[in-house]
């Protein structure tokens, strides 16, 4: 729907043509029509696309956080995992009720550790109305204390309370007692527990649930990486070309084509977009060991901007020197 019929009705002649030579033909042209009904969906149809993506999961070259911050940017509103309102999968949900306006809701196959058996668990039980405390949500649920703690610590009980030390220091309760050796008759004080800052929060959603809808990691840091003079990535995209920088930003992804002479690729990406990375053999062999696994690199190299192409040719790699540090994401390598 929506692409041209003469369009599809000359790929779709195409692919018919296996002869002799047909193969590289049609096989361009089937991947045409790929292409080009992607670019469609996700131009006209940006939340459904991205939904369809995440419950197809594990597949193509972009991690789930990847595909999240992109269409983050591209003003598709993202919704947390929550106990109250999230299925198994990741689901399509109206924005005030406007028929043709979506947001995508998070699926709870994306927290860390949760069977199927107990994601599916979970939905079920709302049947019975929606879950009034952790307490209640626990005793319903019969989870294992771990799954709790996990819940806690990726927000999904922030409609219960969005202190999540508070609401994990609640979990604690629902674990099984054992026999005291004293009788304490005294009861438990409240206790104070600092709330997580920006930069923890994001961090605890990436450690339980491997994205965060709430920012990206270098989205709390970015005053402290001005202030060092390190550009955003869609800052870069208008510097001009053979102007030396540098920069800082999270890897996603390494490439070391064979057919490359030893040049690698990276992607980096930071919170307004990416960077694609250039480094030469000679370069790469000097810094290998950093190259290979630090997750927030340092960058100092040359721009080549050309036709509106950017790419970051690197005359060094480096460790940001920060007061805090984003926790560790997982790339794809060399694959």
């Amino acid at each position: 729907k929506g692409i041209p019929y003469e369009f599809a009705d000359r790929v779709f002649e195409q692919i018919r043509g296996f002869g002799e030579y047909g193969f590289p033909e049609s096989h361009a042209a089937s991947f045409a029509l790929i292409a080009y009904a992607t670019a469609w969906l996700k131009c006209h149809h940006p939340a459904a696309f991205l939904c369809a993506l995440l419950n197809a999961q594990p597949m193509g070259f972009y991690s789930a956080a990847t595909l999240i911050e992109d269409s983050k940017r591209h003003a598709v509103e993202i919704g947390p995992i929550d106990v109250q309102v999230s299925q198994w999968d990741c689901t399509l949900e109206t924005i005030d009720d406007t028929p043709t306006s979506f947001r995508v809701r998070m699926g709870l196959r994306f927290v860390k550790g949760l069977s199927g058996i107990n994601g599916h668990r979970i939905v079920s039980e709302r049947k019975g109305g929606p879950y009034h405390s952790i307490r209640t949500f626990g005793e319903r649920t019969h989870l294992p204390s771990a799954t709790l703690d996990t819940l806690a610590e990726c927000g999904a009980f922030d409609c219960f309370h969005p202190d999540r030390r508070q609401a994990l220091w609640q979990t604690f309760a629902q674990q099984p007692k054992h026999a005291d050796s004293f009788d304490l008759t005294e009861p438990e004080s409240a206790v104070a527990l600092e709330e997580l800052d920006a930069l923890e929060t994001i961090e605890w959603d990436y450690e339980t649930s491997f994205h965060s809808p709430r920012g990206h990691p270098l989205g709390p840091l970015r005053d402290t990486l001005t202030q060092q003079g390190l550009p955003d990535a869609i800052g870069i995209q208008s510097i001009a070309n053979k102007t030396l920088i540098r920069y800082a930003g999270i890897v996603i992804c390494r490439q070391r084509p064979g057919t490359a002479n030893g040049v690698v690729f990276m992607t980096l990406e930071d919170e307004t977009g990416f960077v694609n990375l250039i480094i030469r053999e000679r370069v790469y062999e000097n810094y290998r060991l950093i190259a290979r696994t630090q997750s927030f690199l340092g960058v100092s190299g040359k721009i080549q901007n050309e036709n509106g192409i950017v790419h970051l040719l690197a005359d060094e790699l480096w460790i940001p020197s920060l007061d805090q540090q984003p926790d560790p994401v997982k790339s794809r390598d060399f694959h």
